[in-house]
C-alpha cells in the first residue's frame, strides 16, 4: 500500500488569527466622510475646473486633467443616493483613482490615512436602492467619526446606470 504525499497545508491557527489590516484613504465631501481603500488611489490634485459633460447624471460632476490623464469627475454624495453636493466651479479637490475606467472624486477636504481591521468594517443597510448596495462597501468607525468605505470598483456603473425606460410594445 503506497503512500501519496498530500499537497494540502496544515491548519495554521496563528495566521487565521491576524486580523487583515487595510488602509484607507479618508476625504470629507458634502457633510460626510468617505474613505477608499488607499491601494485605489493613484493621486490628488486641488483646484481643478470639470469640464460639464451634457445630458450627464448628477453624480458626474464632469472631465478634469489630472497629470495628462482625463478623468470623469464623480460627486459622492451622489453616487450614495443623498442630495447632490452644491460644488464650487473650481473643486476643492480632485482624487485620482486607479483603473482602466479613468475616474476621480470630488472632496472638500483631505482626512488622515486610517489603518482599520477589515473585520471593523460594518455591513451596509439591507433597505438600500441596488445602486447605491453596489456603491458601498461598508461603514467603518474611527476616531469617533463614521467613514462610509466607496466600492472604488463599481464607481462607473453606478454612476452611469439610468433607470430603464418603458417601452412601447406594439
Amino acid at each position: 500500500d503506497m503512500s501519496i504525499p498530500s499537497t494540502e497545508k496544515p491548519f495554521d491557527k496563528t495566521a487565521e488569527a491576524e486580523p487583515q489590516l487595510r488602509d484607507l484613504f479618508a476625504f470629507s465631501a458634502g457633510n460626510r466622510i468617505f474613505a477608499v481603500f488607499e491601494d485605489q488611489v493613484e493621486g490628488t490634485a486641488e483646484g481643478k475646473r470639470p469640464a460639464r459633460l451634457p445630458h450627464s447624471p448628477p453624480s458626474v460632476l464632469g472631465i478634469v486633467c489630472v497629470r495628462g490623464r482625463m478623468l470623469t469627475t464623480l460627486d459622492p454624495v451622489a453616487l450614495i443616493g443623498d442630495e447632490p453636493a452644491t460644488w464650487p466651479n473650481g473643486l476643492p479637490l480632485v482624487i485620482a483613482l486607479r483603473g482602466d475606467e479613468q475616474l476621480a472624486l470630488a472632496a472638500d477636504s483631505l482626512r488622515e490615512t486610517v489603518t482599520i481591521s477589515e473585520a471593523d468594517i460594518e455591513p451596509v443597510e439591507a433597505n438600500q436602492p441596488e445602486q447605491v448596495d453596489a456603491v458601498l462597501i461598508g461603514v467603518a468607525r474611527y476616531g469617533g467619526e463614521k467613514l462610509t468605505i466607496l466600492n472604488a470598483n463599481s464607481l462607473f456603473a453606478a454612476a452611469f446606470q439610468r433607470p430603464e425606460r418603458r417601452r412601447r410594445r406594439f
